[in-house]
């Protein structure tokens, strides 16, 4: 079966610099993608402020529930708390979420992160997938990447399928081999160009790996850093490719990173 993914920071649904609502634009844009699961990152689950100062252009739902609309069930995780709202992760599945728990990895006052965890059936087969918006301190980083390892290690069986999806503020890519020798996982763009056939085969006889780098996502315009990253166990990658250019330059400083995988 095929499974279309996709990751996403959406940056609150509005502009960078005017702060101007981009939600029904991008709700659109998320509708022409049509993905089965959706992994949202800093999605606004209350905003007053906004609310009252862009009425005609900002929903009365949820960020997270507006986006869903009929055709996705969705879980949210609340991480960031102010006094006039407050916004954290996002999942979206065509699939019914059979569970899903938020977990706070906050590692000081000045950045609230979550990783939130939902289960869903695909076709009689249970997959797990984490939600992760990273700090942007390196050592954050690492201890919010081994508080992950130790939340997946616990919350799902070694044998099952997973999908690891979000902004790992990872531009110098220093946690794929922490994540793939203690989880299994591989990168979407890492399992996309490994080699094949014969030349594979020699490769890995002469004990040569590929050096692949993540795809480059921020900033929107013109992508330059690698920050947000797919990383799978259980699945094989049909394709894989940043969404770049035209409406995507707009909607949101990151760019989306879309996928089409099979269940192996």
């Amino acid at each position: 079966m095929k499974l279309r993914i996709a990751t996403y920071n959406i940056h609150k649904g509005v502009t960078s610099f005017s702060g101007r609502p981009r939600i029904h634009a991008l709700k659109q844009a998320l509708t022409q993608l049509d993905a089965d699961l959706l992994f949202l990152q800093e999605v606004q689950g209350r905003h007053d402020r906004i609310a009252i100062r862009h009425a005609a252009h900002w929903p009365q739902q949820a960020q997270h529930e507006y986006l869903a609309g009929e055709s996705h069930h969705v879980a949210y995780g609340m991480n960031a708390v102010y006094d006039h709202g407050h916004h954290g992760n996002a999942f979206l599945s065509r699939f019914a979420i059979a569970s899903s728990r938020n977990q706070d990895v906050s590692d000081h006052a000045y950045e609230s992160r979550g990783i939130l965890h939902c289960v869903v059936n695909i076709d009689g087969v249970e997959v797990h997938c984490y939600v992760i918006h990273l700090g942007l301190f390196a050592r954050s980083r690492h201890r919010q990447t081994a508080a992950l390892i130790e939340a997946v290690r616990a919350s799902s069986p070694p044998d099952v399928p997973l999908i690891i999806a979000g902004d790992f503020n990872d531009w110098g890519n220093k946690l794929s081999d922490f994540l793939r020798i203690r989880l299994g996982v591989t990168e979407v763009f890492e399992q996309q160009s490994m080699p094949h056939g014969l030349m594979g085969y020699l490769r890995k006889l002469g004990g040569m790996r590929q050096v692949v780098q993540p795809a480059r996502t921020f900033p929107a315009s013109m992508p330059w850093l690698r920050l947000d990253r797919i990383y799978l166990r259980g699945f094989e990658v049909e394709s894989a490719q940043v969404l770049r250019g035209g409406l995507w330059a707009t909607l949101s400083d990151h760019a989306p990173i879309v996928s089409t995988l099979r269940l192996k």
